[in-house]
């Protein structure tokens, strides 16, 4: 081979090297035949919302466990936010909490108000803002809300009645010790309780206004035991007034509180239902928190479909004979799911 066709040949093959190593990168990455990989497209964030929640107290084990389940069903729910807030038992605080919520922008609101009238100001207000409402517990005397989540208060009195029947053997005297009488949940335990024992020989001989406080009703039931040795029974619009009855006829030191039946409402699993237990309460009705529905609830709304105006829980009864089995369900009636909050007889608050 000749000099000249040497030189020749190595400067082909240089040039074919040259060309090979000019081809495009994602050509070169690619194996024969296939096709380039298109770029992935950064994904789209999930829409996140912020709900407000007005807690009218925590002084109640019962609302610390509505406040439980609601934490607890918004965290299988990483797109939502809950910020809550405690009112403290204060009417006043509440309703400037609701409006705190309005001006910080959230997307809903969920509350349990202190009060029936107070709080349907600032709730319009909140409605008027386009924030939907969802009412949870108690009613408010007018509905301005988007929804409202709570127990069939008059269908519980109403069992609770005729299970005192039942107890008493359709006869006795009785002392009713009622929640904050400004309240709905208040006057529906009542009216339920006087359908439930009507056409028997109860007698109610002496009722307090406690606020839903153990103390107080300890305080009302000390006043109705001095008044009269002729005591069967206790109604307890909630399991701390009932028990704080209890207290109260043991600390009289007669031993009442063997003889004299109590029965509350909440059903709380460390507190109603451990009274059953020990054989402290003869009943007690659960009372749910609706703060699972009120999530899910909630999501629907923030999603754009449409929910009930009403949505009523059904009951438990949890009894010395039930309790350890769970209790025994008692469902909502079909005319009382979708009966209009009662009327509240009240002086207004502040606005």
């Amino acid at each position: 081979m000749t000099l000249r066709r040497t030189i020749a040949l190595l400067f082909v093959a240089t040039l074919i090297l040259i060309m090979a190593g000019c081809k495009p990168k994602e050509e070169a990455s690619t194996g024969a035949g296939t096709t380039p990989t298109a770029p992935t497209k950064a994904a789209k964030p999930a829409k996140s919302y912020v709900i407000g929640m007005s807690q009218c107290n925590l002084n109640e084990p019962w609302r610390k466990r509505m406040n439980d389940d609601i934490k607890k069903a918004a965290e299988a729910h990483p797109e939502v936010k809950v910020e809550f807030k405690d009112a403290q038992n204060s009417t006043e605080s509440q309703q400037a909490q609701v409006r705190e919520f309005i001006t910080s922008g959230i997307n809903l609101l969920i509350i349990s108000p202190k009060e029936a009238m107070p709080l349907v100001q600032p709730v319009q207000e909140a409605m008027d803002a386009k924030i939907p409402v969802i009412v949870l517990d108690r009613d408010l005397s007018e509905p301005v809300y988007t929804c409202f989540i709570g127990g069939d208060n008059v269908m519980i009195g109403r069992e609770a009645g005729k299970y005192m029947v039942k107890l008493l053997g359709s006869k006795g005297k009785i002392v009713e010790l009622k929640g904050l009488e400004t309240s709905v949940p208040s006057h529906d335990r009542h009216n339920g309780f006087m359908e439930g024992i009507k056409g028997s020989d109860i007698e109610i001989i002496y009722d307090q206004d406690c606020e839903w406080l153990e103390e107080k009703a300890q305080a009302a039931m000390s006043t109705a035991l001095a008044r009269s040795d002729e005591i069967d029974a206790v109604y307890g619009h909630n399991d701390p007034s009932a028990h704080g009855a209890w207290v109260a006829a043991q600390q009289e030191g007669k031993g009442r509180e063997k003889t004299i039946k109590f029965i509350g409402i909440d059903g709380n699993p460390d507190e109603g239902q451990r009274y059953v237990k020990e054989g402290i309460l003869s009943a007690t009705f659960d009372y749910q928190t609706g703060g699972k529905e009120a999530i899910e609830t909630a999501l629907k709304i923030l999603n754009g479909e449409e929910v009930p105006k009403r949505i009523a829980l059904g009951t438990v009864l949890f009894t010395p004979d039930n309790v350890d089995q769970g209790g025994e369900p008692i469902a909502v009636e079909a005319a009382d799911a979708t009966a209009e909050p009662a009327a509240v007889e009240e002086k207004a608050g502040p606005q």
